[in-house]
């Protein structure tokens, strides 16, 4: 489908569209028109990826001057499914030029109407002439080197670090001159040595590549994908990649260096922005670790002698690069070569600088921690003081103990005479040291890494506001009875990592099916949304039932709280609740628990009861554990009894990996089961701190911020249930406390629309009633006529567009005359 939206010509690849993906289009052009960032929440399974794909890869081609587009995903199936998206929309629009182009010739030469044009290849190099989108689109995706190394030795390695060092061994500059003077003496990559011969002209013919595409085009050029896309991004008109690519400081500055202002960013998926942020800028370090940091410390003390017996040379050009300051000696993004070293190749730039103030950018490094030897006792002073620390709070007399990072700096100068300022430059005055020592093996140094980060951190953050809390825990460890000492720098202030986006980028938009309440998230990430909306589901059938069980069949109320989650009779009903529900619900049901500690003692206290075994009679049963290998076996077995008509129930956690990204459309989910409100875990020390500096900052109430939180987790364990139209599916909350209004009030719109009031506060035989007339409902055909009346043909969306202009044509006219109650003439009207 090709139509006019608002003066934009827009390349939709499907037939017809649904009213609320039209609106969603409108919406998006809103924001790109007005250069601002958006807030947008889809309902899930009504297409909202090929709708961002679409309007925006239009508004790019109407609209050269803009930037690239940057698609954030979570997942790499997330990347891959993106990919295919963008080849779908990307040779319909082929298809479309093309046939313009055929019409026009055909009309100037009279010759009989064309043939539609054959589609090409979605995916890899295009063999259209003038390229994919039939304007030379180049689209890419960027991952780790786990997902696109192609040398065969490297790929024999499974763990991220193991690979990321085997490869850091083949291509760096050190390890490449070394076989330069003698050949073959060292193994080096063939890929890398291909790309790298090429030189920095290297470009990549147009089309959308995922990272199969990328694996197969560089295996036949011969050329590492890896290091190629790094080099690509330039030419490249979409880019997909992780969330971290572009929040997390230490990766951003190497990949997103290369952005123009005027690029579009999509945050899709991003109910959970927030924490990502935060996440990005915190660390946490324990006791094993700081050993772990000391060893790594000999080593470089027994490198740098090494190295001033032999190369002594080399380090005295570093201290006086050092002198010059970061920029100089090229530790940078963009900077210049330094006078004695050589700018470092793409292969060396293993260690990003984190979060840098500008003193640290512009000064020379301070004279205490340029040569060598004095920056590694510096670090040996530093790491004895954490531990010292740690054994404090560990002892008899400790406990937990938080502080703001000023004071942290303070407690630290008294005990050990370090200053705040060599601090901000430790992070990127160790990544010189471990370049200048030629150390390719980067992993054994994470620890030393992560202590360093931490030492940058707090002494960049120190002054003004504390946006950092420094908490240090007699027990960090999961394991019960484990007493595992650890330190945390607890990011509190989300917008850090995200302002900077919102300042430098003329579009950013935050979209996911699962937004509400919208209204905080400008709040927590700082930014003022020039659009922000919620859109409902239109559907010709209610294919979703939201049901709120409060009681038992005895009418025990029921609810994880705290207090009543050990009652006996709660986990009995809450037992009988999940029998009945296999003995009616065919094919697959998933039932979300609170925390791993309550699944598992819920399976302890079922299996006692017998009901385990009642529930096992009807349907298998799968467990997801915080292995992530055996809870992908799980979903492939709960897939597959779900497929040879056993049925399966999958027993998981809000919050976990199955919550996030894993659908269970059609037959593998009939039902979510969501026992209890997902909060989270309230006597948490980080959450302590992060809560009171909400309330203190952005006046946000500690249960307002709570509610939030756990709904949205909430919505998201039932949204995994729906994914189109045709499909249906229950969504159950186990939990009494959803009848209030401060939880079910901050639903999305679009489970709102079908939450009425007689499928609220049931009891258990209540609500299986429901269920049974519900499956009774939709096991009827589906009505044809009832579902294409939910779709906009062309004429549909004309006329949508005819009364929309009308009605911004009166809005203009009235606002001009100043009629408009608190108006400033920029409303649009909903219709």
């Amino acid at each position: 489908m090709r139509f006019n939206l608002d003066g934009l010509d827009v390349f939709f690849p499907f037939d017809r569209l649904y009213k609320e993906q039209y609106m969603y289009m409108r919406s998006l052009k809103r924001t790109l028109d007005a250069s601002g960032h958006c807030l947008l929440e889809m309902p899930t399974g009504t297409g909202k990826t090929v709708c961002l794909l679409s309007l925006i890869t239009s508004y790019q081609y109407a609209h050269p001057e803009r930037g690239k587009l940057v698609y954030c995903t979570r997942t790499v199936p997330e990347m891959d499914s993106v990919m295919e998206e963008l080849g779908v929309v990307l040779a319909f629009r082929e298809e479309c030029l093309s046939a313009d182009a055929t019409n026009v010739t055909s009309s100037s030469s009279s010759s009989p109407n064309p043939k539609k044009q054959k589609r090409g290849p979605l995916l890899g190099e295009s063999t259209n002439p003038n390229g994919a989108g039939n304007s030379n689109v180049l689209g890419l995706c960027l991952s780790s080197r786990r997902n696109m190394c192609i040398h065969d030795k490297v790929m024999e390695e499974s763990d991220r670090e193991l690979v990321d060092n085997a490869c850091r061994q083949m291509t760096s500059s050190w390890v490449r001159t070394a076989n330069e003077k003698k050949p073959n003496s060292v193994p080096t990559c063939e890929y890398y040595e291909g790309f790298s011969s090429e030189g920095t002209d290297i470009t990549m013919p147009s089309g959308v590549y995922d990272l199969d595409s990328l694996r197969s085009w560089g295996k036949k050029k011969g050329w590492c994908p890896y290091y190629l896309t790094r080099r690509a991004i330039n030419h490249a008109n979409v880019l997909v990649f992780n969330y971290q690519y572009m929040l997390d400081p230490k990766v951003a500055k190497m990949v997103s260096k290369e952005l123009e202002q005027e690029s579009i960013i999509v945050f899709d998926e991003a109910h959970n922005l927030d924490n990502i942020c935060i996440e990005a800028l915190s660390i946490e370090i324990n006791a094993v670790g700081l050993d772990k940091a000391s060893k790594s410390i000999s080593r470089l003390s027994r490198e740098v002698a090494n190295m001033k017996a032999t190369d002594a040379n080399r380090l005295r050009e570093e201290y006086n690069s050092l002198v010059n300051g970061l920029v100089e000696q090229g530790l940078l993004p963009n900077a210049p070569a330094p006078r004695n070293l050589q700018n470092p190749p793409v292969s060396d730039q293993a260690m990003g600088s984190a979060v840098l103030s500008s003193d640290v950018i512009n000064e020379a490094v301070p004279g205490n921690i340029r040569r060598a030897e004095h920056f590694v006792a510096f670090l040996k002073k530093l790491v004895e003081h954490l531990k010292n620390r740690l054994r404090v709070v560990a002892s008899n007399d400790g406990g937990v103990v938080s502080e703001s990072p000023m004071r942290f700096l303070h407690h630290l100068k008294l005990q050990t005479s370090l200053e705040t300022k060599p601090l901000k430059f430790c992070y990127s005055r160790l990544s010189s040291l471990l370049r200048t020592l030629q150390v390719s093996n980067l992993d054994e140094f994470n620890y030393l890494s992560d202590v360093a980060d931490f030492a940058t951190l707090l002494s960049t953050y120190s002054e003004g506001v504390a946006k950092f809390a420094v908490i240090l825990e007699p027990n960090g460890s999961a394991i019960p009875g484990a007493l595992e000492p650890r330190l945390q720098l607890a990011c509190l202030d989300a917008s850090l990592a995200i302002e900077p986006l919102f300042k430098r980028f003329s579009s950013v938009v935050i979209t996911s099916g699962t937004l509400s309440p919208i209204d905080l998230y400008p709040k927590l990430l700082k930014f003022e949304p020039k659009v922000s909306e919620s859109f409902s589901m239109s559907t010709f059938r209610p294919c979703i039932r939201p049901i709120i069980v409060s009681r038992g069949s005895d009418q025990t109320q029921i609810s994880t709280r705290y207090q009543d989650r050990d009652d006996a009779n709660v986990t009995r009903n809450y037992g009988l609740l999940m029998e009945e529900l296999c003995s009616t619900i065919p094919d697959g049901i998933v039932a979300f628990f609170t925390s791993y500690s309550y699944l598992e003692s819920i399976i302890v206290d079922w299996d006692r009861m017998g009901i385990l075994s009642s529930i096992a009679k009807k349907k298998l049963i799968f467990i997801e554990t915080k292995d992530v290998m055996e809870t992908s076996l799980a979903l492939t077995n709960f897939r597959k009894a779900c497929d040879c008509g056993k049925g399966a129930v999958f027993l998981s956690v809000a919050r976990g990996k199955v919550s996030e990204g894993i659908n269970f459309d059609r037959h593998y989910g009939r039902a979510v089961v969501l026992f209890g409100v997902p909060f989270q875990y309230t006597k948490s020390h980080v959450l302590i701190a992060r809560l009171e500096y909400l309330q203190t900052h952005f006046q946000i109430k500690e249960a307002d911020f709570l509610n939030f939180d756990a709904l949205r987790q909430a919505s998201q364990c039932v949204g995994r249930v729906i994914r189109s139209k045709t499909d249906y599916g229950l969504m159950i909350f186990a939990d009494a406390r959803y009848n209030r209004s401060d939880k079910k009030n901050k639903l999305p719109k679009w489970i709102k629309q079908f939450l009425h009031e007689h499928y609220m506060n049931l009891s258990s035989d209540q609500a299986i009633t429901h269920v049974r007339n519900f499956l009774r409902e939709m096991s009827q055909p589906i009505d044809q006529v009832k579902l294409q009346q939910v779709f906009f043909t062309i004429e549909a969306i004309e006329d949508m567009e005819k009364k929309m202009q009308e009605e911004k044509m009166i809005q203009v006219q009235i606002g001009e005359a100043g009629h408009i109650p608190g108006g400033n003439g920029d409303e649009f009207i909903d219709i």
